[in-house]
């Protein structure tokens, strides 16, 4: 039995006045109504309404059952409310995951201008370049820098990710300019530990592929740390156009092989398969692909 029901149909029959009338009021049978109250005197093991062919009235249990009713079926409504206009209105905490370098240089600041326009809204943003569970680890929605997506996730797509292959100017000075992506064979190249021990750089120039392995003797798993090595000369670094377009800028590092292609990286916004997420998270992805779509 269900017992929110049963205490609905048996307040709805005591305000009702009757069977037929408490039917009426709630889209079922008299019957059903019958058989409601009836498995509540049952469970509570005493009479909650005396019965005449014409009407009924309560007994001192009833009497007493229908106020704890009131109070109960009340409480519900109230929790139902609150869940509603939590849907209806960003309000709450939205924990989110994103790559390092993306999060830190791109996300960041989208995230200031959306708590700005949502006052209610605490964002808890969580940096890490590995692949991140969100239902595992209770994240309500995540950047993912993949060519391959769970299908599982609700994703949206946002910029696609370019990548670049960088050195300080001194080690320019101290190399030369490559003019062929094999002449980097030669030099130390920083890799990305997510990426592996065996990864290599594959630049494209038309029909031409030429892949670099990556043999330098200084690896890290933050693209921040690499491009600080690369700065300081320490040796050539690949990596997100979000993380090393400051320093480009800057000019901390110049571009190498300017006139080859390196693999673009597509750039997704996920979400768990919510058939009703909130107001919070739908409000925060549409933000988040407005700015960065």
């Amino acid at each position: 039995m269900d017992k929110l029901r049963a205490m609905e149909v048996f307040v709805t029959t005591v305000d009702a006045g009757s069977f037929a009338s408490a039917a009426t009021a709630l889209d079922i049978s008299a019957v059903m109504v019958g058989k409601y109250i009836h498995a509540l005197e049952t469970q509570l093991g005493a009479r909650l309404l005396e019965r005449t062919t014409r009407r009924h009235r309560l007994t001192e249990i009833g009497a007493a059952y229908l106020e704890r009713c009131r109070d109960v079926l009340a409480s519900v409504h109230t929790a139902d409310g609150i869940a509603d206009a939590l849907r209806a209105l960003p309000q709450g905490t939205l924990r989110v995951t994103a790559p390092v370098s993306f999060g830190a240089h791109r996300l960041t600041p989208v995230i200031g201008d959306y708590i700005a326009a949502h006052t209610q809204v605490k964002v808890e943003l969580s940096l890490n370049d590995r692949v991140v569970d969100l239902a595992e680890e209770g994240f309500d929605c995540g950047v993912r820098m993949s060519r391959t997506l769970d299908d599982r996730l609700i994703a949206r797509p946002l910029a696609t990710s370019r990548m670049f292959a960088v050195a300080s100017p001194g080690w320019v000075e101290r190399h030369g300019m490559p003019a062929h992506p094999s002449e980097l064979e030669a030099h130390p190249l920083l890799g990305f530990a997510v990426w592996g021990p065996n990864h290599v750089w594959r630049f494209t120039r038309g029909e031409e592929v030429v892949n670099v392995p990556v043999r330098g003797r200084f690896s890290a798993n933050n693209g921040q740390a690499l491009l600080s090595a690369a700065v300081a000369g320490i040796g050539v670094v690949m990596q997100a156009d979000a993380l090393l377009a400051p320093a480009i800028a800057a000019g901390h590092v110049v571009p190498l092989l300017p006139d080859w292609d390196l693999p673009m990286r597509p750039v997704h916004i996920v979400r768990l398969p919510e058939a009703r997420p909130s107001a919070k998270l739908r409000s925060f992805i549409d933000f988040v692909v407005a700015r960065l779509g």
